[in-house]
């Protein structure tokens, strides 16, 4: 079933977003995405898809500041997936916190 929107099936939506998630050109942004993507997109909704894929969108530092807690989070993107993001920056045994 193709859709309009996104180009395609949900399923190469999903793929197109792991592959921009773990190439964002920042490289503990790359592992936070990537480690997400991995582990959450398939559960996502096209709603937590879009957001994720607004979260894409950003600038890297910006991104990082957020998740750092070092800015505050614009309203536009403290949702769920952020939330998700978070988490996962916040594992002890993470490549990003060696």
């Amino acid at each position: 079933m193709a859709s309009d929107e996104t180009g395609g099936s949900s399923e190469n939506r999903r793929k197109k977003l792991l592959f921009r998630a773990q190439r964002r050109g920042f490289k503990e942004v790359d592992l936070i995405f990537g480690a997400y993507a991995e582990s959450s997109l398939a559960g996502l909704d096209n709603a937590g898809l879009d957001q994720f894929e607004a979260l894409l969108t950003a600038p890297d530092q910006e991104v990082y500041a957020w998740l750092r807690g070092a800015e505050a989070v614009p309203a536009p993107h403290d949702n769920a997936v952020f939330a998700g993001l978070q988490a996962v920056m916040g594992r002890k045994d993470a490549a990003w916190n060696a």
